[in-house]
């Protein structure tokens, strides 16, 4: 299978794909790890995307597409793989089936939420600075407020995890994104799933879907 999975920040891409790579035998490709991997490798395109990441606005297409196209060409992805926050515009959805032309994307899975949730889940988000255990404010907090419990150093808030920046970074989405799930549902390969939900109830719906395409 290759997959590609759609959603908001914050819907909870990342979390379903993590329940499901090691069942079907797929590499988990998510561009927010690639590109901050560069970041801290201060990489000539990490360099460049930095600029706009910590301005909480989107990397450019051509920056994106091509960090992906090579990623999904390696041979551990042959066997299959899901695309996590990418393509995030209609010319990276168009790029992505020009690069794929003999393996196309198999299925899309939009994971559709409110934003009031999202803006929740997201400005409420904290990781550490030494380790990079994740938390949440209310969903997934420390013992001691603002302490690592793994480490005990302090736990800090991502600079485009702030709610002007997080707003800022929806409406860009549902501007652009929205033709993304467009084009795919015109290929009749989308299913929507319903992300206001328990991660758990989200998660046995992927399940289903997805043994349905194995």
């Amino acid at each position: 299978m290759r997959l590609v999975f759609l959603g908001a920040p914050g819907a909870g891409k990342g979390t379903q794909a993590a329940k499901v790579v090691d069942e079907f035998g797929l590499v988990h490709v998510a561009t927010g790890d690639l590109l901050r991997a560069e970041v801290a490798a201060k990489s000539e395109l990490g360099v460049k995307a930095r600029a706009f990441m910590d301005a909480g606005r989107l990397v450019p297409d051509d920056l994106v597409v091509s960090m992906l196209t090579a990623r999904v060409a390696e041979d551990d992805c042959k066997s299959g793989f899901l695309l996590d926050g990418f393509p995030r515009t209609l010319p990276q959805a168009e790029e992505l089936d020009r690069a794929l032309v003999d393996h196309p994307v198999t299925r899309s899975l939009f994971f559709e939420v409110s934003d009031e949730q999202i803006v929740g889940r997201i400005t409420g988000r904290r990781t550490c600075s030494e380790c990079g255990a994740a938390y949440h404010v209310s969903a997934h907090p420390p013992k001691v407020e603002g302490v690592c419990d793994r480490c005990g150093k302090a736990l800090i808030q991502r600079q485009d995890d702030r709610e002007e920046l997080v707003k800022e970074r929806l409406a860009i989405f549902r501007d652009q994104t929205s033709a993304v799930v467009r084009y795919y549902k015109d290929k009749n390969m989308v299913t929507t799933i319903d992300a206001d939900r328990s991660v758990e109830a989200i998660s046995v719906e992927v399940h289903e879907i997805l043994r349905g395409l194995a």
